[in-house]
């Protein structure tokens, strides 16, 4: 075939493509256009409520440890053997107030005690003859006074006669060592008193470190103990939540698993917040009458009722986003509106700042625009 018939053959198809096409697109222009289904309006269903203020409690709630408010070291004040009081000395013991927790030997003490003592008794027996015809107005006092000494008693008061404006008698007294041995033997009894440690409180030993028939030296620590009748929970509360719980106010202390409730008030806050938690510690006593139940070191819920805010609403804190907005629906539209914030709690916020009766959406709202088209339920 020539060349230029190849040419012609070519130019022809390629009219004729053209032609086809043109066509085509002719008899897809004259097909009539399906009609279009009108595009469905889906209207949402919200929960909401008209806005009404009134008085509300800004209670908080936050768990606490409980602590002893008395822990006191127990330090021998003598040295010696420890002997046996009306308390076994061991760990988790229980004690009250006023019972003889041990003794220190002093059987050595109370001899040397007394041998001072006589002693005493017999420089006064060589000085009442004096007395007698020096101060005979005194003598009846001094001979009272050394009738009622006993060698097992605490030594009687001296006479009055001693501290008064009688310069002479004083200066007699002091040249027979009276006063002197009268005082250092006052200063042995009040030792010896520290042979026998009482309990201060009711409460029970948290940690002991010697037992009965262990040597101890005078300044050595014996056992740890802590009131089980004076018992406060320190509760740890956010800082901005804090400034609704005063000193003073009652409280309500909780415990889940015994299913248990102690009343109890706030007592002190703390002036600092910890750096780690940024929260404040607030410290509530347990009524003693409803402490028994309650023990050292266990961790219980405590709710402040705190102060009433006047004017306000509580909603659900999901109901807010952005901080501070709301959905409020107005003809039937959704709008957003900012709320003045007064409390936060765990689960709901206590505001102001809208129009009383406003509609109010009262839960939260995915992929939620304004001008929605909604319908209330309540």
């Amino acid at each position: 075939m020539s060349k230029r018939r190849i040419i012609i053959v070519s130019v022809g198809l390629i009219v004729l493509l053209g032609f086809s096409f043109v066509l085509m697109q002719v008899l897809v222009g004259m097909k009539p256009e399906p009609p279009r289904k009108a595009e469905e309006v889906v209207k949402r269903f919200v929960k909401a409520k008209p806005v009404a203020y009134h008085t509300v409690t800004a209670s908080v709630k936050a768990p606490g440890r409980v602590l002893a408010t008395k822990e006191v070291m127990l330090v021998a004040e003598a040295s010696g053997r420890i002997e046996p009081g009306e308390v076994v000395l061991k760990k988790g013991a229980r004690f009250s107030k006023g019972q003889k927790l041990l003794n220190i030997y002093k059987d050595e003490a109370e001899m040397a005690l007394r041998s001072r003592k006589s002693q005493f008794l017999n420089s006064l027996a060589n000085m009442l003859p004096d007395i007698k015809i020096d101060y005979p107005d005194f003598y009846g006092q001094f001979q009272q006074f050394f009738s009622s000494v006993r060698l097992d008693r605490d030594l009687p008061n001296l006479p009055t006669v001693t501290i008064g404006n009688n310069e002479q008698l004083k200066v007699f007294l002091a040249s027979r060592n009276i006063l002197s041995d009268y005082y250092s033997i006052k200063k042995d009894e009040m030792a010896l008193k520290r042979y026998t440690l009482y309990a201060p409180f009711d409460g029970t030993f948290t940690q002991v470190n010697f037992e009965a028939g262990a040597f101890v030296n005078m300044g050595t620590q014996l056992a740890k103990m802590i009131s089980t009748s004076n018992l406060e929970v320190e509760v740890p509360v956010e800082n901005r939540q804090s400034e609704w719980i005063k000193v003073g106010s009652p409280a309500i202390i909780h415990s889940a698993s015994r299913n248990k409730n102690w009343q109890g008030h706030v007592v002190r806050k703390a002036d600092f917040v910890a750096p780690s938690t940024q929260s404040r510690s607030i410290f509530v006593k347990v009524d003693p009458d409803n402490a028994r139940d309650v023990l050292s070191g266990e961790y219980l819920d405590v709710e402040f009722k705190g102060q009433e805010i006047p004017d306000a609403m509580e909603i659900q804190r999901s109901a807010v986003f952005n901080s501070n907005i709301v959905f409020t629906v107005v003809d039937g539209r959704l709008k957003k509106e900012p709320i003045n914030l007064i409390k936060y709690n765990e689960e709901t916020i206590v505001f102001n700042g809208l129009e009383p009766g406003t509609e109010l959406v009262v839960e939260p709202l995915i992929n939620a625009k304004e001008k929605t088209e909604v319908e209330i339920i309540r």
